[in-house]
């Protein structure tokens, strides 16, 4: 990619295109999120702690289930993402489930532009950081919205992951962040059978690529650790080991699907 907007623009129109279809899935369940069924997994929560009070910037949010899920715990929430489509939708579940969440449309890189404020919280989650090209930024943008003695809460697919085919049966991409991934797919991990012919810019970012940003922005690392499963259903030949907790059937517990971290700023 020569450019940020040529970048931004596919990834927006991807995730615009993807918003119908997660709507209608039984993934994401909106019939049972509206009836007041948490959509946050154990591993954030056990991280987040009580939030009541508190006020909380989710990056990358989607149409905002996770968000209202936030607010529904006690706290203030921000909401953040790319797509214009899921931006217009959050708004709605806000209104018609009448939580203290508010939205805001843009790229991340430009939320500056956008949002002059700073928060006990700043949380992500699951398939958030591959969208982005450069994890200083991420990381310095981080450090700016917080509050001193605020907390960044990340929940995110383990890098390792990242290095297989859809099908995990060999090792297609790099661990480290070489090149950037341009590829098209079809259907999207919500409904797999949707559709869809979705292009796609991505970058795989190693652990130590991830931490070095945190740590670099002036971020201390407070607590780190990796999960053998998935909270989510969400790849090709899964298998329920207990419930809410999903692997690759064939490969079982020998990687690690998922990582989790808390960083503070003093």
């Amino acid at each position: 990619m020569n450019t940020d907007k040529k970048y931004i623009d596919i990834n927006r129109a991807s995730w615009n295109d993807r918003v119908a279809a997660h709507l209608a899935s039984d993934f994401y369940d909106q019939q049972g999120f509206l009836d007041g069924k948490q959509t946050l997994k154990e591993i954030e929560l056990d991280l987040l702690g009580d939030i009541r009070g508190k006020k909380v910037l989710h990056l990358q949010c989607h149409f905002g289930q996770d968000s209202i899920s936030l607010a529904r715990m006690g706290a203030s929430v921000t909401g953040v993402d790319l797509s214009d489509k899921a931006i217009a939708l959050a708004r709605e579940l806000a209104e018609q489930t009448g939580q203290d969440a508010t939205f805001v449309c843009c790229d991340l890189y430009d939320l500056p532009q956008h949002l002059d404020e700073q928060f006990d919280i700043v949380f992500t989650s699951y398939g958030t950081i591959g969208w982005l090209p450069d994890t200083d930024r991420w990381a310095a943008l981080i450090h700016r919205y917080l509050k001193p003695g605020g907390a960044f809460i990340f929940a995110e697919f383990h890098p390792v992951v990242w290095m297989f085919d859809d099908d995990f049966t060999k090792v297609a991409y790099d661990y480290f962040n070489y090149e950037t991934i341009v590829e098209t797919t079809e259907g999207t991990y919500a409904q797999p059978d949707a559709e869809l012919e979705l292009a796609n810019v991505n970058w795989n970012h190693g652990l130590a690529e991830v931490f070095t940003s945190l740590l670099h922005s002036g971020l201390v690392l407070d607590a780190f650790r990796e999960y053998d499963y998935s909270p989510y259903p969400c790849f090709r030949n899964v298998k329920e080991i207990a419930p809410g907790r999903y692997r690759i059937a064939h490969l079982e517990k020998a990687i690690p699907m998922v990582y989790a971290l808390r960083a503070t700023k003093p």
